[in-house]
């Protein structure tokens, strides 16, 4: 329950509510016709309910061809009571009490929704809103930065509004949310500049086949650290050789083997039984091994792209310093004169050169975001086939060799495991009574 119903008196929405809304919408010599006639509540498109202490949304039905509706400020609790409103564009919810998304399937049309300042914890139930644009969830509860990727099914939504949650003091937020949402123009009020828009998103993917996930040589939680783990099993997960380091996945593989327990006393098959897990565990460390070489040559070359990256922004940033500083230097030096000479005809020289000098200083720093754009964009192509070579590389020997070694050690252990078995079985036939059989092998 709502923590202000305490000294807040909370109300339904009725019919005298929506009628009065009505009337206080409509011009006043339109409100007494309004107050003498019956108003006809299907050709209400617009409705206003802010602030009148509304605890639930119900008796909306008959304004099913409504298009804007507006509920802020009230204490609403849950979102229901929408379903007839399938014209609906414009919904605010914003500044009440609500704890869960709900109730928006039937909503196709809804472009703008706000449920700014809620209790809300996770987005989700959005699946329908396709026509969604604008989206306001700023001021909730939203403690998971991951449950943002939710909304690339919204492939309509422009701009975004996720100010005033938890997970917004996370160092990458801002690269997080632009990164898994391109198509994003407008991030908590500011504008998502385009460059920035091509460059993570050729990071980290438009969809499941990005450069970082389809090739999978580096997880997505290190990279928004700036880094990649370095130690333990960490490290051994990123390069794809978790527990290929010793007996475990042997041992994970055969520990319920009973069969070959059983046959643990024929003679020839104990020593058979020891040799097959030396070999099996060698391959596996020479995976191991093979694995760390291949995760090292993929540091290497985020690394170097890192350092390029670096170094382009860096560069870019100084000739952008220098450019300005230029032009804070003229800028200073033609007002010094204007000061000293006082002459009107100087003064409108001296304009129409500060006009140009600005007109100069605007494409010198345009051209200088084309170029960086430019370079960027071709460190990402040349990224990309480094790591396209690496990568093909690495799967083809991981599918195509490894495996082999493993199913030929599996296949020439059964071979002589079987030979054992049969020439075990021939001896029994031919005595039974063989006192030189383990006394297991003769009940058998």
């Amino acid at each position: 329950m709502s923590q202000f119903l305490s000294n807040i008196e909370p109300s339904i929405i009725d019919d005298e509510m929506i009628q009065k809304a009505i009337e206080e919408k409509c011009p006043e010599d339109l409100g007494d016709l309004a107050r003498r006639e019956s108003t006809n509540w299907k050709f209400v498109t617009e409705l206003q309910l802010s602030f009148k202490s509304i605890l639930q949304i119900d008796n909306l039905w008959p304004l099913e061809n409504l298009t804007k509706l507006q509920l802020d400020n009230n204490i609403i609790e849950k979102i229901e009571g929408l379903q007839s409103l399938v014209h609906l564009v414009w919904l605010d919810l914003s500044f009440n009490n609500i704890e869960v998304i709900e109730g928006l399937d039937t909503l196709v049309k809804l472009q703008d929704l706000s449920l700014y300042c809620n209790r809300i914890s996770k987005i989700e139930h959005m699946d329908t809103l396709q026509e969604l644009q604008i989206f306001s969830i700023g001021k909730n509860n939203l403690t998971i930065l991951e449950d943002v990727v939710y909304l690339r099914r919204l492939k309509s939504l422009r701009t975004l509004n996720l100010s005033g949650n938890p997970f917004c003091n996370e160092e990458h937020y801002t690269l997080f949310v632009v990164a898994h949402l391109p198509s994003l123009v407008y991030l908590d009020f500011k504008l998502v500049r385009d460059f920035t828009v091509r460059f993570l998103h050729s990071l980290l993917g438009k969809s499941g086949s990005s450069i970082l996930q389809s090739l999978c040589f580096v997880n997505i939680p290190a990279l928004r650290a700036g880094s990649l783990q370095k130690s333990g099993s960490q490290k051994h997960t990123t390069a794809f050789v978790e527990y290929l380091n010793g007996s475990l996945l042997f041992d994970s593989l055969y520990e319920e083997d009973r069969e070959a327990a059983k046959l643990a006393s024929l003679p020839g098959v104990e020593d058979l039984l020891q040799a097959y897990p030396c070999w099996f565990v060698s391959v596996c460390e020479s995976l191991y091994n093979y694995g760390l070489e291949e995760y090292e040559k993929r540091q290497a070359e985020v690394s170097k792209f890192y350092k390029r990256l670096h170094e382009i922004l860096a560069a870019n940033q100084e000739e952008s310093k220098r450019i300005i500083s230029d032009f804070k230097s003229r800028n200073q030096r033609r007002l010094d004169e204007l000061y000293q000479a006082g002459s009107g005809n100087l003064a409108e020289f001296e304009r129409a050169q500060g006009k140009e000098d600005i007109c100069q200083l605007w494409d010198a720093l345009m051209t200088l975001e084309v170029l960086v754009s430019n370079d960027l964009e071709e460190l990402l192509q040349d990224f990309k086939r480094s790591i396209d070579v690496i990568a093909s590389t690495f799967t083809e020997n991981i599918q195509g060799i490894y495996p082999f070694h493993c199913r030929d050690l599996e296949n020439e252990h059964h071979e002589k495991l079987m030979g054992i078995v049969i020439a075990t079985l021939e001896k029994l036939d031919m005595d039974p009574f063989d006192e030189s059989l383990p006394d297991d092998v003769q009940r058998v």
